[in-house]
């Protein structure tokens, strides 16, 4: 071998030697045990592995090395009693703490004892401040124990998803924290299933609605867990920052990162300071550590552990809407092992008020026979499938229901359904009544819409997409297309919800009908206002819980846990994948974000676009660009009101978006010469520009350079229920 050779393959042996000795050390680092942090996860092992839920610590809220003592309780002891036993302790060690804030110095041996567990933080104002920090924590021993025992059924697919997606194999041990492998679990904030997905995040990637639920199922749950985590992490850069925005939310961990300066966790856990990061947000990454060692050795913690066995099935797309007991027939599989397969699938299609959807990937049992989509409709009959999912003939009154938004929610014309019914219009209903529903009834076109759409031009383009500025009654005249017809074939909710970047097609898709547009424009908009409401309702929930006092939020029991969040730590944040921060500087300044203008800020500040312009020296032509910084003024409008409107704007565009679309993957764009935000959008149909700025908080859309790399989030379309 030549000299030159020779030194050429030396020098490879030597890099591919520094590359296998790295790789422990790099398998070590992706998930790091900082050792500042190391008190903490030893902590959540001693809470995971030595008490049990008839058991419990009091300990210090901030340093989890300082244990008062395990508190056990009466196997009879209500919960009444548990928190009585806990609160009488509790007082006993305030009682204590004070004493050592007092500075005295007849200690007993265990006054010693807490003092010198302190360690370098014990100080008179130390103890003053710990009086009020005097926490209990509910054992979880026997409900990790049952964790691991479930594990074995879903572990092979978490391992295949996350090695699919190039995800640290560690993430697996997260479902231990998050609901102890329960798939069934249920919080009372409204997250569900074995990865906790609150419905606003869950309709990202999962089907949710009437009839299908894909948080109560681990395997697709599981898959819309790893996008979450890896969009968390392209955003955050470290793990231990996107496993804790797994709970904090992403904009949360943003900001702790920006405010410190620092992606260090254990800097982040001590420093960060803010009223939503709380106990929770601190100790979630430490917990899943210390999940994380004991699912790597069980049998170091608990002795000999017999994983259930791997669930074996075979998967079918449904190819049309069926009804249960069809399926049954067909398949030859009792409802009791289809349910058991089929946890995603909602009561009301048990019940058989709803069809098993088209396109649902039905679960078989792996002996049930080599089933294809093909041969399902083969043996359905003619009378057993179904083109489209059959509107309900009744509909059950629920509670603040009235004729007019029974009519509005399931696009009926008001008088058939009174008339049908034999009401008034203005007649008041009792809850739980059955309706009947016009048969031949059509829903409803916005007003107008048969004598507009008749006289309507054909237009020569196709798609128009929308600049900053646009309003729609200015895109119709430009492109010769009435209002009433871009309403109904984009499905607008209303004539002010459009965004820069948009692509508004101008005319039906092939095969389609502008009737038929206008009918899913009507359920698109209620399905949004319902998934709005939904989301509402989640963040009022968990604010409620947050502002709960200490001893609320401390069960007791494992009934109370359970009532609470089959989570250690219930969500911090229910709109927890949205990075974008709308909150206001210091400075009265924002970031202009996706699908904003001018005149959305004048009408939340209630002032006008003109204030605004001066304000911020804008020309009267001038747009406001994302991404750029803008001044606001005050004085009519207190800083949080404009805060909460602005984030309701943004919510409100979300849930319209995911009540028809799901994103099922990602791909890299590289940019090119020339290119800008709207050169982009143009290459991906149905895509809005928020949404690719929520993949990509840190690229300058608006001075976009040759070799920029952009996420791009692939979505598809849901089926209509």
């Amino acid at each position: 071998m030549r000299g030159d050779g020779r030194r050429a393959w030396q020098a490879l042996l030597l890099v591919v030697a520094a590359w296998f000795a790295s790789g422990p050390v790099l398998a070590e680092t992706v998930m790091p045990r900082p050792a500042e942090l190391e008190r903490d996860v030893q902590f959540w092992i001693r809470v995971y592995t030595e008490v049990t839920t008839n058991e419990g610590f009091l300990h210090d809220e901030h340093n989890l090395g300082v244990v008062y003592q395990p508190v056990h309780f009466g196997p009879e002891a209500t919960p009444a009693q548990r928190h009585e036993q806990v609160d009488g302790l509790r007082e006993h060690y305030r009682a204590t703490l004070r004493r050592l804030a007092q500075g005295a110095d007849d200690l007993t041996e265990d006054e010693r004892r807490i003092r010198d567990a302190f360690g370098s933080e014990a100080s008179p104002e130390r103890f003053e401040q710990a009086q009020s920090e005097v926490r209990f924590q509910l054992g979880q021993a026997d409900r990790f124990r049952e964790g691991l025992t479930r594990s074995g059924i879903w572990e092979a697919h978490i391992a295949d998803t996350l090695a699919n997606l190039g995800l640290p194999p560690e993430i697996s041990a997260l479902p231990h924290v998050e609901s102890s492998f329960n798939p069934a679990a249920y919080s009372k904030v409204g997250a569900a299933g074995l990865w906790q997905f609150m419905r606003s995040t869950g309709r990202r990637f999962l089907r949710i609605d009437d009839a299908v639920d894909e948080r109560l199922d681990p395997f697709r749950a599981t898959e819309a867990a790893a996008q979450l985590l890896d969009f968390n992490y392209r955003l955050l850069g470290t793990w231990p920052l996107a496993l804790t925005a797994y709970n904090h939310g992403a904009a949360g961990m943003r900001r702790a990162r920006d405010a410190l300066g620092t992606s260090d966790i254990a800097l982040i856990v001590r420093q960060h300071k803010s009223p939503t990061f709380g106990f929770a947000s601190r100790n979630f990454y430490v917990s899943f550590l210390a999940a994380l060692e004991i699912d790597r050795n069980p049998e170091k913690y608990f002795g000999p552990i017999a994983r259930q066995p791997e669930s074996r099935f075979r998967e079918v797309e449904v190819p049309a809407y069926v009804s249960l007991s069809a399926l049954e027939r067909v398949v030859k599989v009792d409802r009791t092992r289809l349910a058991a397969l089929n946890p995603a699938l909602r009561p009301p299609v048990w019940k058989g008020q709803r069809r098993v959807p088209q396109g649902y990937r039905l679960r078989l049992p792996a002996e049930a026979g080599e089933w294809t989509s093909a041969l399902l409709a083969a043996k359905l009959s003619p009378g057993e499938r179904f083109a489209g999912q059959p509107r309900p003939a009744v509909y059950k009154v629920k509670s603040g229901d009235t004729l007019a938004s029974i009519a509005a929610k399931q696009g009926y014309n008001l008088t058939a359904l009174a008339d049908v019914n034999g009401l008034k219009m203005a007649a008041k209903l009792k809850p739980g009544r059955s309706l009947q529903l016009p048969e031949n009834s059509p829903q409803l076109l916005p007003r107008g819409a048969e004598s507009a759409l008749a006289a309507a031009p054909k237009p020569a383009d196709t798609v128009y997409v929308v600049r900053a500025g646009d309003v729609l009654t200015d895109v119709a005249t430009r492109v010769g297309v009435p209002v009433a017809q871009l309403v109904a074939v984009n499905q607008l909710s209303s004539a002010d919800s459009l965004y820069e970047g948009q692509r508004l097609r101008l005319s039906p898709a092939a095969g389609g009908s502008v009737a038929a547009s206008a009918a899913t424009a009507v359920s698109t908009a209620n399905s949004a206002s319902e998934v709005l409401s939904e989301e509402k309702a989640e963040t009022r929930a968990a604010a409620s819980e947050e502002r709960k006092p200490a001893r609320r939020n401390e069960p007791v029991s494992g009934s109370q846990a359970e009532a609470q969040s089959p989570a250690v730590f219930p969500a911090a944040v229910p709109q927890a994948s949205d990075p974008v921060d709308y909150s206001v500087g210091a400075d009265d300044s924002i970031r202009v974000a996706a699908a904003e203008t001018l005149g959305h800020f004048a009408d939340w500040l209630g002032t006008s676009a003109a204030r605004l312009r001066e304000l911020n020296h804008l020309k009267a032509a001038a747009t406001v660009v994302m991404g750029h910084k803008l001044k606001l003024s005050f004085g009519k409008v207190a800083k949080a009101d404009f805060e909460q409107k602005r984030r309701d704007y943004h919510q409100q565009l979300q849930a319209a978006f995911f009540a028809g679309h799901r994103i099922i993957g990602t791909e890299v764009y590289v940019s090119r010469r020339g290119d800008s935000l709207w050169a982009v959008t143009q290459r991906f149909s149905r895509l809005p520009v928020w949404l690719l700025q929520q993949y990509n908080p840190d690229v300058d859309f608006a001075d976009l350079h040759s070799g920029v790399q952009i996420v791009v989030p692939r979505v598809e379309e849901v089926p209509a229920v």
